[in-house]
């Protein structure tokens, strides 16, 4: 299989004119001798809104690439894909985020989740784990229970990594299960017997994303408990260096932090985790960049703003249908959008201090912040107009987009 990295950093590009400022980022932090590859991530639904198609994401990124003389490992992430949309990623994607999450609760056959619970006694009883901040208990109800839950998820993620191996060749693929998009978190138990499944499938993941416990919203900070949080997260370090010794699972196998945007909060904690058990991390930062362009043209002024304002403006006439998609990862207070009247009157500065996420900005606007993060149809629906302006102002622009990705995100997480 192809080998992923210790640390990646998956970076969307909504309109695929960003991958040279988003890898000036990177190019920062390697210049401190920390190397984390970048991971150029975008999914189906993504290219539906956008109009787009999945190779314009590899072009994208190679052209950044080559200009830019970067010589350590990239890849491109064909997003939360299924058997029903992963043929035109095969092509041009080397990393496969493969979505489960609709087979979750869909019940096994009494056969295999008997079979499943008699082999796996051993998971039966108290395992004291290094690592753990207290030991597992596990009883056989308790693996029939989660086996109920997860197993058909584990067996369409085996279906579907092996059709992308067998149409690839597996020496080709980086396959990551993503369990994140449901309604309950899994647990450290829980996890374990997740992978045991998927051990038993022979999928050969190198990243995991489970649910965490608390809210992980699209573009803002983690709402939630951070002593819990961080409980969870070493306990799933644990149980991940577990399984890769007990069940064979390979030796670089990680936690993905999905809707990882802007977790500034939690970004302590996981480097704290990091630093302490040697582990990797992949972390995906979805729509911030589009969010960062949004800014560029608001700060350049002249056309720019007004189109930034007639984006915000749009957003704000159609709010039910840009949030219905993303309802689950979103928590907006209407009552904090304004209006046209007072949008009217913003200075670029004024408006892109809205909406960069900067808590210690008395101006800042989450609830903007994160409407806007959710409707980037309404650029594509700009078309050339809105990537004309991106190319105009593409200095101003760059600079907004490599400075969020390094300030914001790589520096805290792989710094301090």
């Amino acid at each position: 299989m192809k080998t992923l990295a210790k640390y990646s950093f998956g970076v969307g590009d909504r309109f695929a004119h960003e991958a040279e400022a988003q890898l000036a980022a990177f190019e920062k932090l390697a210049a401190q001798d920390v190397i984390v590859s970048p991971v150029w991530n975008k999914s189906n639904r993504e290219h539906t809104f956008v109009g787009s198609e999945p190779p314009s994401v590899m072009a994208a990124a190679k052209a950044a690439i080559e200009s830019r003389g970067w010589s350590h490992d990239w890849h491109v992430d064909a997003d939360h894909i299924g058997l029903k949309t992963v043929d035109p990623f095969l092509p041009c994607s080397d990393f496969f985020t493969i979505d489960v999450a609709d087979s979750i609760g869909k019940a096994p056959s009494d056969a295999d989740l008997d079979a499943f619970v008699a082999k796996h006694g051993e998971l039966v009883g108290t395992l004291e784990l290094d690592g753990l901040s207290e030991p597992l208990t596990i009883t056989a109800d308790d693996v029939r229970r989660v086996g109920k839950q997860y197993l058909s998820a584990c067996a369409e993620a085996a279906e579907i990594y092996r059709y992308i191996a067998d149409k690839k060749g597996a020496d080709e693929v980086i396959a990551e299960v993503s369990m994140d998009e449901t309604d309950a978190p899994q647990t450290p138990p829980e996890l374990l017997i997740i992978l045991v499944a998927l051990a038993d499938h022979n999928v050969p993941l190198q990243t995991i994303a489970p649910k965490f416990t608390g809210r992980f919203n699209k573009g803002v900070d983690y709402v939630g408990d951070l002593t819990q949080f961080e409980k969870e997260f070493n306990d799933d370090l644990a149980v991940i260096a577990h399984a890769v010794k007990a069940y064979g699972l390979p030796e670089n196998l990680k936690l993905s932090v999905h809707s990882g945007s802007d977790k500034f909060s939690l970004y302590p904690i996981i480097r704290q985790a990091m630093n302490r058990t040697g582990a990797g991390v992949h972390l995906k930062t979805a729509g911030t960049t589009w969010l960062e362009e949004i800014i560029g043209l608001a700060e350049a002024e002249g056309d720019g703003l007004a189109l930034a304002k007639e984006i915000y403006q749009t957003a704000y006439d159609h709010v039910d249908e840009f949030c219905a998609p993303y309802a689950s990862v979103i928590d907006i207070d209407r009552s904090q959008l304004p209006g046209a009247d007072t949008v009217a009157g913003w200075s670029g500065s004024e408006m892109a201090n809205v909406i960069r996420h900067d808590q210690s900005c008395p101006s800042f606007n989450p609830s903007v912040r994160q409407l806007l993060h959710v409707s980037f149809k309404v650029a594509a629906k700009a078309g050339q107009r809105y990537t004309d302006m991106l190319k105009a102002n593409k200095e101003i622009v760059g600079t907004q987009v490599t400075k969020n990705i390094y300030d914001r995100h790589l520096k805290p997480l792989f710094v301090g």
